[in-house]
């Protein structure tokens, strides 16, 4: 316990999924938790347990802090508030996690609506952009801590931003720009102390999955396609989030790192 004591964790779409797994766990390790989502309420259909219970509360429970914030991450004046609140409510930031995506698939390219596509760059682009942009700013302003470094950027990125899958383009298309904003902004801001880093799951079971996941053969097809023949948890992506949030990971920067169950190496296994 204690990899995260003091410091102060803001989480973008916190109330679901991996968000909220990395929320939980990092209140676990002695963080201060600003929860930032759209609604408390965890999404329907995800594989939480205590579904009705919002994050914060569950934080409160076992003995964390947290505080909620609404926030619409396609809107830069809504991020640049659950900023100011995590500095309002506890002083500081010192991690900011752009956990916050949407998912869109089952189409060809061609079949893909406008729509679609401005959905996906609105919050995995957008969100992750007006998220560094306000997390850097901040850091800039609280100074760099005794350790040298000034604050610490962790995005949701995935698998997708790293190669191409069929029927979900526009979904590959906007992780893909999101994985490029990782080492662009990597190359900017390390020499002030920042660090930024994207993990990179592959399915994994939230709500966001759950179509997927309750369709027997995809899901059984998918799992055996991967070498360690099973969907991710949303508690493999949290541990791997604590790892980058926490200084255990100080040299690590620019990295997109895979967590995948071995899907990347080929879809094709044994």
């Amino acid at each position: 316990m204690g990899r995260l004591k003091d410091k102060v964790v803001l989480i973008t779409g916190a109330s679901s999924g991996f968000g909220r797994a990395s929320a939980v766990r990092f209140a676990r390790e002695g963080a201060k938790i600003v929860v930032a989502d759209l609604t408390e309420q965890a999404l329907s259909g995800g594989f939480e347990e205590n579904l009705e219970e919002p994050t914060a509360q569950v934080i409160a429970a076992n003995g964390g802090e947290a505080t909620f914030v609404t926030c619409d991450v396609t809107k830069a004046d809504a991020v640049e508030r659950a900023v100011q609140t995590a500095v309002d409510t506890y002083g500081r930031l010192d991690v900011m996690f752009n956990n916050a995506g949407i998912y869109r698939g089952g189409k060809l390219m061609d079949e893909f609506t406008e729509t679609d596509l401005q959905a996906c760059f609105d919050v995995n682009v957008k969100g992750t952009f007006f998220g560094t942009q306000s997390a850097v700013r901040q850091f800039r302003r609280q100074g760099r801590a005794s350790n040298g470094m000034a604050g610490t950027i962790v995005n949701l990125v995935s698998t997708a931003g790293l190669q191409g899958h069929p029927k979900q383009s526009v979904y590959n298309i906007s992780k893909g720009a999101q994985a490029n904003l990782t080492r662009c902004a990597a190359i900017e801001y390390g020499h002030e102390g920042i660090r930024v880093n994207g993990i990179c799951p592959t399915y994994a079971k939230t709500a966001l999955t759950r179509e997927l996941f309750d369709n027997m053969e995809f899901m059984q097809t998918f799992a055996e396609s991967v070498p360690l023949k099973r969907w991710g948890e949303v508690d493999d992506i949290a541990e791997l989030a604590l790892y980058l949030a926490s200084d255990e990971s100080s040299y690590v920067h620019g990295a997109l790192i895979r967590i995948d169950g071995g899907e990347t190496l080929s879809r094709y296994s044994v």
